[in-house]
C-alpha cells in the first residue's frame, strides 16, 4: 500500500515535466499530445506493472492510475488535459 503513495508522487513529478513540455509548446496540439502521454504512461505504464507479479510493481501501477484520477479530479482536468478550455 505504502508503494501506491510513492506512485500517486511519481506520477506528480511526471505531470510536472510534461507540463513545462506543453506550456512550452503554447498550442492546442502540444496540449492534446501531452494530455494523451500522460493518460499512456499512467494506464498504460500503470497496467503492465500491476500484470507484474511482483508486489512492488503492483504497487506502483496502481499508484500512477491513482495519482492521474486524483490529479484530473483536484485540478479540474487542467493538468491532465480533460478541461476543454486548454483547447481554445
Amino acid at each position: 500500500m505504502g508503494l501506491a503513495f510513492v506512485g500517486v508522487l511519481v506520477y506528480i513529478v511526471i505531470n510536472v515535466v510534461f507540463a513545462f513540455i506543453a506550456f512550452a509548446t503554447g498550442s492546442s496540439t502540444g496540449f492534446a499530445v501531452v494530455a494523451g502521454l500522460l493518460a499512456l504512461v499512467s494506464f498504460g505504464g500503470g497496467i503492465l506493472l500491476v500484470r507484474n507479479s511482483a508486489p512492488v510493481a503492483k504497487g506502483l501501477g496502481i499508484g500512477l492510475m491513482i495519482g492521474w484520477a486524483l490529479v484530473s479530479i483536484v485540478s479540474a482536468g487542467f493538468c491532465t488535459g480533460l478541461n476543454p478550455e486548454l483547447y481554445r
